[in-house]
């Protein structure tokens, strides 16, 4: 095919010093997106995009299977309230999931459909949390992609929405009181308060009364605090206790307090320290028996769960109930108590495969374990509030739709308790984990996903993210199984940063390490390649967001190690990303380049610095969504500039700029389009031709 030439993009000589070291930035420019040249600029790239995808083949056959591959829909846990509950579904023809609840008779009712709200398929339901029973419900909905959720509440009963619009909610959290009549929830400042360009930080926790105006909202806290905290907040069953959880932006550490709402009122609660300055994070559970159950990783970077009396909630009070487990990585945990003998489930991931163990909630002792459908990934662990027997939990694997379980306590038993709604027919696939050995001497698991029998070199998608302690867990994807149905093999590898192997796992890959996370990135190419599985030009990388970090390190470090990349929604100015989108939120992850040794953490990675000139780099596609307000689509405009301009190879570096489409939820559709770019683009620099 003939290579169209890239759009013109001047260079500017712009050099700053910091620390000491002249940071080039030619395309400073790109970061205004009101900038006249920078929407040419962009204009342009779709042009470029267009044509350069319009002579590829296979793109409709990849289109139609990964539609058809998500009309399985998809389902979740229900929220009990009494005999009522809540859950999400979507059916094979749903743009969105939509929210339903069930009556004691069984009979369901949509309560929030998102196509309904708006046909166009822009809003999204962010969240939601019914009150304690089940007659109000709070949600949040934001519109085009840019997660900017407003707080709304409506009668269960009815369907009327009854207050709202709240804005400034994202990410908020919802904490009611018995009754309904009031609840905690986080609030951004306004605008006005705030110096300008940190219009995204400064949060704060108030307490609202159902039917009065947000102006009558009480301060409870974050006053005087870190801009950049993020609080959580909840409140016990019978409404005694109160907890606070404050982190500044993604730490995995936090600060927690509680309060007897019995001894001090809601507008004033008298806060008691848990931890403060410590190292670690914690969450409590207040028991229906008195008792205040602690999941921490502290001292146990895997997690334990302790006990002790809410009354005294510190440290020092805590016994440990299930201690950490030298392999695997607790999740989550259960309380089921209508038995002659109580029992908690803790969750678990072992190499990131999920299992549940069933414990006497006296003691601890290990008693048994949940049966499961397989080898895949369990979903929050959920139980009735007023107690019970029964726990459901969600499940899914590489080539099972999302599922509900439900485990009868009594019996021991596990069953179906609701299925994806769509039927589809899902390729048959191989899926192995393996372990390789990183640069330096690491073990690191892959889960590598071939189509059955395969033999030889042949195309392969590298997929990693590698940071924030969020982990690769086996999942239900109509892309994967699309790449492996026509002939390639998928790899998931577990990379330092992620959450598998625990918190020491985690801070392995953050801050001063997080060359770690691309090193394990290489080796898992060079384990593949040895293996005979791919070969350089016939293997791909892929990630997004961190992973698209991740994957734009990688094609500066190692470009003959790759044919092909895709990057989406990616960090790649590392010098000024804290100036952009939630990146103040991160440097507690990445570093600030406002502190010396930590600029030289930043600026020995920073893929947009790290771009030379006459070298041959793969692939490349960048994927931005222009309503992306956690991460920029600059870094990928910057960075797609400055690639175009090197590229000493004849293989493309292509933008796909994506108007009205945020970081996160999004409706099927686009999901699809985007799907179908990306593996086109892939299957023709691999070499897919099935």
């Amino acid at each position: 095919m003939t290579r169209q030439p890239y759009p013109p993009a001047r260079r500017d000589d712009v050099v700053e010093d910091l620390h000491g070291t002249p940071v080039p930035d030619p395309y400073r420019w790109l970061e205004d997106p009101d900038d006249p040249a920078t929407a040419a600029w962009l204009a342009a790239q779709e042009r470029l995009f267009t044509a350069e995808m319009g002579e590829l083949p296979g793109r409709e056959r990849f289109k139609a299977r990964v539609a058809e591959l998500l009309k399985s829909g998809s389902v979740g846990a229900p929220v009990w309230r009494g005999e009522r509950h809540f859950f999400m579904r979507r059916t094979p023809e749903q743009e969105h999931s939509v929210l339903y609840t069930a009556d004691p008779s069984g009979a369901e009712r949509a309560l929030l459909d998102p196509m309904a709200l708006d046909p166009t398929g822009l809003t999204t339901l962010d969240a939601w949390q019914p009150d304690k029973e089940g007659r109000l419900l709070a949600y949040q909905i934001s519109v085009g992609g840019d997660e900017e959720s407003s707080l709304y509440l409506m009668d269960v009963a009815t369907g009327t929405r009854i207050e709202g619009p709240i804005d400034r909610c994202r990410y908020s959290p919802i904490a009611w009181l018995p009754g309904g009549e009031a609840f905690y929830y986080v609030r951004r400042l306004p605008a006005t308060e705030v110096p300008a360009g940190e219009e995204q930080y400064h949060r704060r926790v108030y307490l609202h009364r159902v039917g009065t105006s947000t102006e009558e909202d009480v301060l409870i806290f974050g006053h005087g605090m870190e801009k950049t905290n993020y609080y959580g907040v909840g409140v016990s069953r019978d409404g005694r206790w109160l907890q606070i959880s404050a982190s500044r932006g993604t730490a995995p550490r936090n600060d927690l307090w509680t309060a007897d709402l019995e001894a001090s009122s809601p507008e004033a609660p008298e806060l008691v320290v848990v931890q403060e300055g410590v190292d670690a994070q914690t969450g409590l559970h207040f028991g229906r028996d008195g008792l205040l159950y602690v999941f921490t990783d502290r001292d146990a970077p895997r997690g334990r769960i302790c006990v002790t009396d809410p009354a005294t909630p510190q440290a020092e009070h805590w016994r440990d109930l299930i201690p950490q487990d030298p392999e695997a990585v607790l999740s989550d945990f259960a309380i089921l108590d209508d038995l002659d003998r109580p029992v908690m489930l803790a969750g678990w991931t072992r190499h990131a495969i999920s299992e549940i163990s069933v414990h006497d909630l006296a003691t601890g002792e290990r008693t048994g374990e949940v049966p499961t459908p397989g080898l895949g990934t369990i979903g929050g662990i959920s139980e009735r509030p007023e107690g019970g027997h029964e726990a459901w939990f969600g499940y899914t694997d590489n080539t099972t739709p999302p599922t509900v379980q439900r485990y009868d306590a009594r019996t021991g038993e596990t069953s179906l308790w609701a299925a994806s709604p769509g039927a589809v027919e899902v390729p048959a696939v191989t899926t192995e984990q393996v372990v390789y050995r990183s640069v330096d001497g690491t073990e690191v698991h892959m889960l590598v996903i071939s189509p059955p029998g395969a033999e030889g070199p042949r195309p392969t998608i590298l997929y990693g993210y590698g940071g924030f302690g969020i982990s690769m867990t086996p999942g239900y994807s109509a892309s994967i199984l699309t790449w492996v149905e026509a002939g390639g093999t998928y790899a998931i590898a577990q990379l330092r940063g992620g959450g598998e192997q625990g918190e020491d796992w985690h801070r392995a890959g953050m801050l001063a390490g997080k060359q770690n996370v691309f090193d394990d990135l290489h080796a898992a190419a060079e384990h593949l390649i040895a293996g005979g599985v791919t070969t350089p030009d016939r293997l791909a990388i892929s990630g997004g967001s961190n992973g698209g970090l991740l994957v734009g390190a990688a094609l500066t470090q190692r470009p003959d190690l790759y044919a092909a990349v895709a990057c989406s929604a990616p960090l790649l100015d590392m010098v000024r990303y804290e100036l952009f989108g939630l990146g103040a939120t991160w440097n507690v992850e990445y570093g600030s380049a406002e502190k010396p040794d930590e600029f030289a953490w930043l600026w020995s990675y920073s893929p947009y610095h790290r771009v030379r000139e006459g070298v041959s780099y793969p692939a490349t596609l960048f994927t931005v969504f222009q309503s992306d307000t956690r991460v920029h689509p600059l870094h990928a405009w910057k960075m797609c500039a400055a690639l175009q301009h090197a590229q000493a190879a004849d293989r493309p570096v292509l933008l796909r700029n994506e108007a009205e489409t945020g970081h996160g939820a999004r409706a099927v559709s686009k999901t699809v389009d985007l799907a179908a770019d990306q593996l086109t683009f892939l299957a023709h620099h691999t070499g897919l031709t099935a």
